[in-house]
């Protein structure tokens, strides 16, 4: 299944800032992920997805969503970026979220 992870471009990170983090960890440089952009899809482009609208409640979780709705809670990135709200801290209770299906056509969408 695909992981917000693939296709990601990997930087090295030998930067004088991180001079004392990597003295301290007996490293010469860190690996790390450059921060995917992704360009939030069309109303064109979702024409073809079926949105479920779920009210947000106590307990909800993305990973819980994405479980329910995707049978792999890995993908809970999909339904954040969906609704341009990137952490469950940024949702309310009460407020109505869409779950983008199939999600074939949801990752599509997003190009990954």
């Amino acid at each position: 299944m695909t992981s917000r992870y693939d296709n990601r471009n990997i930087g090295i990170n030998e930067t004088e800032q991180y001079k004392e983090v990597l003295d301290e960890k007996n490293l010469r440089l860190i690996r790390q992920y450059f921060t995917a952009e992704f360009k939030y899809p069309t109303i064109e482009e979702m024409s073809g997805l079926e949105l479920i609208s779920h009210t947000w409640k106590l307990g909800d979780k993305y990973y819980k969503l994405a479980s329910k709705y995707y049978n792999d809670p890995k993908l809970w990135w999909i339904i954040a970026f969906f609704n341009k709200l990137p952490t469950e801290g940024h949702v309310k209770f009460g407020n109505v979220i869409e779950i983008p299906l199939p999600l074939e056509k949801a990752l599509r969408v997003l190009k990954v």
